[in-house]
């Protein structure tokens, strides 16, 4: 099984950047699908970004396109998510996801433990 660990949140004024990173465990990480998701408070957990496995296909939220790029390594068994010109309305718990089937529409099989993001206004 595929251990996710998220790290990189905190707290950033609006229009400021943070990046993400998620680390994994496993052997099989280069054969998976992975993604980031978000729960702002008070709402459901909401897609954000997915990469595929080879990193030469990603998908964003609309609401995220634009200001947010996702990437991986491979070899660091890594998966970024680098996020510009925040917004108040980014502020949300971010969870790494392992995923089957298509980027377009992910069937999420793990999620990390999350990691928290305030965008201060």
């Amino acid at each position: 099984q595929v251990q996710l660990v998220e790290s990189g949140g905190g707290l950033v004024q609006a229009g400021g950047s943070l990046r993400l990173s998620c680390a994994a465990s496993g052997r099989t990480f280069s054969n998976y699908a992975m993604g980031w998701f978000r729960q702002p408070p008070g709402k459901d957990r909401e897609f954000v970004a997915a990469i595929s496995w080879s990193g030469g296909n990603t998908n964003y939220a609309d609401s995220v396109k634009g200001r947010f790029t996702i990437s991986r390594d491979n070899a660091k068994l890594t998966v970024y998510l680098e996020m510009n010109s925040l917004k108040f309305e980014d502020t949300a718990v971010y969870y790494c996801t392992l995923i089957l089937g298509t980027i377009v529409e992910p069937t999420v099989v793990q999620w990390g433990q999350g990691t928290q993001v305030t965008v201060s206004s």
